[in-house]
């Protein structure tokens, strides 16, 4: 006679095997969600900034010479283009596009001189008579990515956030 064994347990105990693979696996997919929605918000964010920083006056920009990463000279204008970008207003009063944003420091705006000649086809339109166009660039980088289980302790500084848009100078 063959020995009987009882199965009513089997499918408790499988389950109790898998449970914990399940439940990482639905977390580990909400968490690469999360990662994927942050970067696409700062790629937006930067893109913002940079369409509004190509609509300012072309005077505000100075292209006397060939030149790359020159600083912005307007500082008011530089702090309103890393408020658009942080917060998605030009001025300091909004709430940040992302929890742990707090502070501009990540932001990165500059433009580059380029020189008409050097561009194939030539620049026309609003740029006829210049030597030099300004190009602007706006960069964030190392922003630190927040966990949505960062209150659970599951906190990492060494991921991090970068974007970077740039955009010919059209002014207003």
């Amino acid at each position: 006679m063959a020995p009987v064994f009882c199965r009513r347990g089997a499918a408790a105990a499988e389950m109790a095997l898998v449970t914990p693979f399940l439940i990482i696996l639905m977390f580990g997919a909400f968490e690469l969600g999360n990662y994927f929605l942050s970067e696409h918000v700062v790629v937006k964010a930067v893109r913002d900034g940079v369409r509004y920083a190509s609509r300012m006056n072309l005077a505000k920009y100075n292209c006397t010479s060939a030149s790359t990463d020159n600083p912005l000279t307007d500082t008011v204008m530089e702090d309103q283009i890393q408020n658009l970008v942080r917060t998605g207003i030009i001025n300091s009063d909004g709430e940040a596009r992302l929890r742990g944003w707090t502070d501009a420091t990540a932001i990165d705006v500059g433009y580059d001189c380029i020189a008409v000649g050097n561009v194939d086809p030539p620049y026309g339109g609003i740029y006829t008579g210049l030597n030099y166009v300004p190009v602007v660039h706006v960069k964030v980088n190392e922003l630190d990515y927040v966990s949505l289980f960062n209150n659970l302790g599951f906190t990492s500084s060494t991921i991090k956030l970068n974007a970077e848009a740039q955009s010919a100078v059209m002014g207003i």
